[in-house]
């Protein structure tokens, strides 16, 4: 009687884009399957394969210091993007790299490149002109953002719900508001860390974004009492309100949102002043907050 020895299968036997790429490479970290690329032929088409079908794409799994040529060979073949993260790639991203990226992925709907700051306004309006259904934007500590990029966007990109812009110290009041009245559905907003950026910008943004649900304005210097009024009114899903070293901007205005519910990043004066007693003198232990 003859036996039989079961047939021992290999990996690459499974159908490559109905198993592998969407079922099990997707959840290898994007480090590892680079290194499979080097064990045979077969798994470097593999890998070729998964990354042109590739949704989402964050530097941070490789690491910062990711050389030019092989972000450009990673991407070269894929125009399904959805999710583009490149937050400080400022040692080697430049509009080089990233326009034909940018230039054959027009699904991409969320786009983070905070610190990039060898970029140029050219990249904003590449973004502007090929993805119209971006939602979330970042573009943090970007100096290079100025108003007619701005304006790019707003003009293209009317489905945006999240725009970070902290430390574009470019933009001043108008460009904001060209920016609110354009894009109305934006439910986060980030002008931290711009001393240009006042009254003028945060009333508009109250005026034309009824869904707004976050706001940041640290650091915000010209932004005083009558915004935060305005925002207060204009703005009621509003749950967050970041106003630190905001100067001009006292509890009168602020008592309002906070009886709202709405997170502050600023204490009430009562507590603040428990709080100093406390560091200071070791006190507030024996105070009664409920007074």
């Amino acid at each position: 009687m003859m036996s039989v020895s079961p047939t021992r299968g290999c990996l690459l036997d499974l159908p490559w884009e109905d198993i592998l790429v969407p079922h099990i490479l997707c959840h290898l970290p994007l480090q590892q399957l680079l290194s499979l690329q080097r064990v045979s032929k077969s798994f470097q088409s593999l890998i070729q394969l998964y990354l042109a079908n590739m949704r989402c794409f964050d530097s941070s799994q490789i690491g910062p210091a990711i050389p030019r040529a092989a972000f450009v060979n990673l991407l070269k073949d894929n125009e399904v993007l959805q999710q583009l993260a490149l937050q400080n790639c400022s040692d080697w991203l430049t509009d080089q790299e990233l326009l034909p990226v940018i230039g054959q992925n027009h699904h991409l709907h969320q786009i983070q490149l905070k610190g990039c700051a060898q970029l140029s306004r050219h990249a904003l309006v590449a973004i502007s002109l090929s993805c119209p259904n971006l939602r979330q934007l970042c573009l943090a500590h970007c100096e290079w953002v100025d108003s007619l990029s701005l304006r790019s966007l707003a003009d293209h990109c009317r489905a945006l719900e999240g725009v970070d812009l902290t430390a574009c110290r470019q933009l001043k009041d108008e460009a904001i508001c060209y920016l609110v009245q354009k894009c109305g559905r934006l439910k986060s907003l980030s002008l931290a860390v711009n001393a240009n950026v006042g009254d003028v910008a945060v009333e508009e943004t109250a005026k034309c974004c009824p869904e707004l649900e976050h706001l940041d304005l640290t650091g915000c210097l010209r932004v005083k009492n009558d915004s935060i009024r305005v925002l207060a009114e204009y703005c009621p899903k509003l749950r967050s309100l970041k106003v630190k070293h905001c100067h001009n901007v006292a509890e009168s205005s602020l008592s309002i949102l906070r009886s709202r519910g709405v997170e502050l990043d600023v204490e009430p004066p009562l507590q603040r002043a428990l709080v100093l007693l406390q560091d200071v003198v070791g006190f507030a232990p024996f105070i009664n907050l409920q007074i």
